[in-house]
C-alpha cells in the first residue's frame, strides 16, 4: 500500500512558526551547498566517517541560516552491537568564531519511516520538521548535527523506538562531527544531547549510554522532553486512540531491528498493508492511516502479549542506569501520546540512581506543543552547562 501526502503534519507547521518567530529578528546569510566532490575517510571505529558531501541548511525553503552544512555517513552500532552505517548532517555556522564552539547532537522526533522523510534529505530544502527549533541553536554559535537514525534514509528499514540503537546513533553523530575535518570542530570541544518524543527517547538512551559506549565524549548535559520512556505503557494507553498508528510503526521499527519477532505472522492481511505503507511514508500519513485503530484489529493476535515482544520492548524501556552528566527533562501533564506518568517514573528511575536530573512540568499545552514552548527553555538549561553554571536538581 502506498500514500502520498505533503511531508509536514499540520502540527509541525505550527512549530516551524513558532520557532521562527524567535529568530526572524536576526540577519543572516544565505547558505547553499557546494559543488566541491564528496569526500571518504577510512576507519572502522563508530563515529569514524564514512562518507561527506556539502550539503545545506534552510529552515524554510530558500531561508537563509548563515551556515555550512554537509550530509555525512558514518559508522555506529545496532542494538545487538553489531556494526552498522547511519547518516546525518553536520551544521556549523559561519560567525568567525575561533576555538571550540558546543556542539549539539540533536536528535529529531518522529519523521516517519521512508528514507524520504531522513532530515538529511529534507534539511537543504527547508522540508525538515524541526528545522527552525535547530535554528534556535545555530543562532546561539552552536554547531549541530542531526542523525538520521538506524535504517533511514540508508539500506533497511527504520528501526524506529529501539532505543540503544537511537543512543549509538546520537553519539556516533558527536563523534563523527567532531571527525569531519571540514567542520573545524574540537575532538574536546563541549557536547550537549537534544531530543523530544522520538528524540527524547534517542537522546535519553544516549545520555545512558554515554558513560560505557562514548566516555571520551565531553557532555556536558542532556536535554530531552516528552519522552516514551516505557513502550509498552506507551502502547497500552494509544491502543486505539488518535496515536495508535505509532504503535504499529514502533512495532515495525522493532520487527526491524530483531526479525526473529516476526511481526508479518501476527498481521491479518489490513494489518499487513497498513504496515506496508509506513514503511514508504512519513508521519503525517502514517498517523493518519493508523489513528484509532484496536491492536486487534489488524492483528490474528496480539504480539505485545507475547515474551518474546515483550523482551524486545523492555529492552527499550529507559531509566536503568543513571546518565553520567546532568539532565533536564520535561513533559505536558496533558500530552495525549505519551503519558506524564510515564515521564515522571523516567526521572524517579534516575534520581532512585543517583542521576542529576532537573524536571519541568509543562503546565499548558499538548505533545506538540511542548516541543515549541520548552525548546527555548531547553537551549538556556544547555547554555548554562556549558557555562559551567551550578545545576538545580529537584529529585
Amino acid at each position: 500500500m502506498r500514500f502520498r501526502s505533503n511531508r509536514i503534519p499540520l502540527a509541525t507547521a505550527t512549530a516551524l512558526a513558532a520557532a521562527l518567530t524567535v529568530s526572524a529578528a536576526v540577519p543572516t546569510a544565505t547558505a547553499t551547498a557546494s559543488t566541491t566532490t564528496a569526500s571518504t575517510a577510512g576507519g572502522t571505529a563508530p563515529g569514524d566517517v564514512v562518507s561527506s558531501a556539502p550539503s545545506a541548511f534552510h529552515p524554510l525553503p530558500g531561508q537563509p541560516t548563515g551556515t555550512r552544512a554537509w550530509k555525512i555517513h558514518y559508522r555506529s552500532t545496532t542494538a545487538d552491537g553489531a556494526p552498522n552505517i547511519v547518516s546525518g548532517t553536520v551544521i556549523v555556522p559561519q560567525d568567525g568564531r575561533t576555538g571550540p564552539r558546543p556542539l549539539i547532537t540533536y536528535a529529531v522526533g518522529t519523521v516517519g519511516m521512508g528514507d524520504s522523510c531522513a532530515p538529511s534529505n529534507n534539511l537543504p530544502h527547508g522540508t525538515a520538521m524541526e528545522a527552525n527549533l535547530i535554528q534556535q541553536l545555530t543562532l546561539r554559535g552552536w554547531a549541530v548535527v542531526v542523525t538520521d537514525y538506524e535504517g533511514l534514509g540508508t539500506p533497511g528499514v527504520h528501526t524506529y523506538t529501539v532505543g540503544p540503537s537511537a543512543g549509538h546513533a546520537v553519539l556516533d553523530a558527536a563523534r563523527a562531527a567532531q571527525r569531519l575535518p571540514e567542520a573545524g570542530l574540537s575532538a574536546n570541544g563541549p557536547v550537549g544531547i537534544m531530543g523530544y518524543s522520538q528524540g527524547g527517547q534517542a537522546g535519553s538512551w544516549a545520555a545512558e549510554l554515554q558513560g560505557s559506549y562514548a566516555p571520551e565524549l565531553q557532555v556536558k548535559g542532556t536535554a530531552t522532553g516528552g519522552v516514551p520512556a516505557d513502550l509498552l505503557k506507551v502502547a497500552e494507553f494509544n491502543n486505539g486512540s488518535y496515536g495508535s498508528g505509532l504503535i504499529f510503526m514502533a512495532a515495525a521499527g522493532q520487527d526491524a531491528a530483531f526479525p526473529e519477532l516476526k511481526l508479518d505472522s501476527y498481521l491479518n492481511p489490513p494489518g499487513r498493508a497498513l504496515v506496508a505503507g509506513m514503511k514508504e511514508n512519513c508521519v503525517a500519513i502514517d498517523a493518519i492511516a493508523g489513528s484509532f485503530k484496536r491492536i486487534s484489529d489488524l492483528t490474528t493476535r496480539d504480539p505485545l502479549a507475547q515474551p518474546d515482544w515483550r523482551a524486545r520492548l523492555n529492552q527499550s524501556r529507559l531509566g536503568g542506569t543513571a546518565p553520567a552528566a546532568p539532565v533536564y527533562q520535561y513533559h505536558a501533564l496533558a500530552d495525549e501520546l505519551i503519558p506524564y506518568g510515564v515521564g515522571r517514573r523516567l526521572r524517579s528511575d534516575w534520581c532512585a540512581r543517583g542521576a542529576n536530573v532537573e524536571f519541568d512540568t509543562v503546565w499548558v499545552g499538548e505533545h506538540v506543543s511542548g516541543v515549541i514552548t520548552h525548546s527555548p527553555a531547553a537551549a538556556n538549561w544547555l547554555a548554562d552547562r556549558f557555562a559551567g553554571r551550578p545545576t538545580h536538581p529537584d529529585c
